[in-house]
């Protein structure tokens, strides 16, 4: 009788943290691809565009940023506002270099349910953070090339 093989773990949280060092080790600004309108995602709703939002990830911008397994959290400022930012892994949709675009882009997946954000006091509520009019997921993002 022939073993079945045990269910891999995804591989994207390792490929963002891989790609997130040769970014930075290359001299390039780390670009972050989120699907904001994912369960869970904590990010500033007036800079969504058509239900994705791209966030700048470099050290110089942000604070304690943390690529765990499970989802990327960091502090950052949005208008000279500073807020936590929180997204599933599931929802990191990309990662590329802000100067030549080099990085890449990641195929939706069927993954188990979204892990809830941490119990943490530096974390709001989810809900705040969704926009009103959109309640609906899209079915896939779209990228466009921004020159």
């Amino acid at each position: 009788m022939s073993k079945q093989p045990t269910p891999m773990s995804s591989s994207r949280p390792y490929m963002v943290r891989a790609l997130y060092d040769w970014i930075l080790e290359n001299d390039c600004t780390p670009y972050i691809l989120v699907n904001a309108l994912a369960d869970n995602v904590m990010v500033p709703t007036e800079h969504i565009k058509n239900g994705q939002i791209v966030l700048n990830v470099s050290p110089n911008a942000i604070r304690d940023l943390e690529l765990s397994n499970e989802a990327m959290m960091f502090n950052g400022r949005f208008g000279g506002v500073p807020m936590d930012i929180y997204a599933p892994m599931s929802a990191v949709l990309g990662i590329y270099a802000r100067e030549n675009g080099q990085g890449m882009i990641f195929e939706m997946e069927d993954l188990d349910p979204e892990p809830e954000p941490p119990k943490d006091k530096r974390f709001k509520t989810v809900e705040s953070s969704k926009p009103a009019a959109k309640t609906e997921r899209a079915e896939r993002p779209s990228l466009k090339v921004v020159k």
